[in-house]
């Protein structure tokens, strides 16, 4: 008679299979999120249409239009870059002849206005008085004639000279030659005393200064009322 099998589960002891681990293993994973799912699809999409749009390009000639069209740009560009820099050129070269031709005008201003018959200083000493290119002579021979017939006169202005520091002064009355003018004058004999009589009259007040070749010294004053 066979012998009947009573082992069971419970008769044999446990080891590290009898105890697994909590939870899902092994080749189980828990739900992705909905962006990781679809990114590959995004992927694919964004691809197909960049390979359309290129072959679409290739194709419809795009690409060569635009490639003449920066090839135009670059030469209009050249071009313009070309045309400045002759302008400039051109403006330098007007600009210096210019100022060459007005550098020239203006030399023959120069050379026609520059020389002229008369200096300034040469016209100012041609205008200038006798008076003020001669020198006062202190020491020149002055006779004072008394003409008032009041006795003194004449030796009061020859001391007043004096004073002025003239040294050669000399009172005198009229003699029977002497031609007594209407007012008082101061008389110089010549051109080289026409400084020295100024001096006199300026000093006794006397405003009528006369030439005259008759007199005997270089200056003689007449007083008269």
């Amino acid at each position: 008679m066979a012998r009947k099998d009573t082992e069971q589960y419970q008769s044999y002891e446990k080891d590290a299979f009898d105890n697994p681990p909590e939870g899902p293993v092994g080749v189980h994973r828990g739900n992705r999120p909905m962006i990781v799912r679809v990114t590959p699809f995004i992927i694919v999409l964004v691809a197909a249409v960049a390979a359309g749009v290129l072959f679409w390009s290739i194709f419809s000639g795009e690409a060569a239009n635009m490639f003449n069209h920066r090839s135009e740009q670059t030469q209009t560009t050249a071009q313009t870059s070309q045309g400045s820099s002759s302008s400039s050129a051109d403006e330098s070269a007007s600009g210096t002849a210019s100022q060459s031709s007005q550098s020239a005008t203006a030399g023959e201003s120069t050379s026609a206005e520059g020389t002229p018959s008369q200096t300034p200083s040469e016209s100012e000493s041609a205008q200038s008085t006798p008076e003020e290119s001669q020198q006062v002579n202190t020491n020149a021979q002055i006779t004072v004639i008394n003409g008032t017939g009041v006795s003194g006169d004449a030796s009061e202005w020859a001391a007043a000279l004096q004073g002025q520091g003239f040294t050669n002064v000399t009172p005198a009355n009229p003699d029977a030659t002497t031609v007594l003018p209407a007012q008082t004058v101061v008389y110089y004999q010549n051109e080289a005393d026409l400084a020295t009589a100024q001096q006199v009259a300026n000093t006794l007040g006397i405003a009528t200064v006369e030439q005259s070749a008759t007199i005997g010294v270089p200056i003689e004053v007449v007083r008269m009322q």
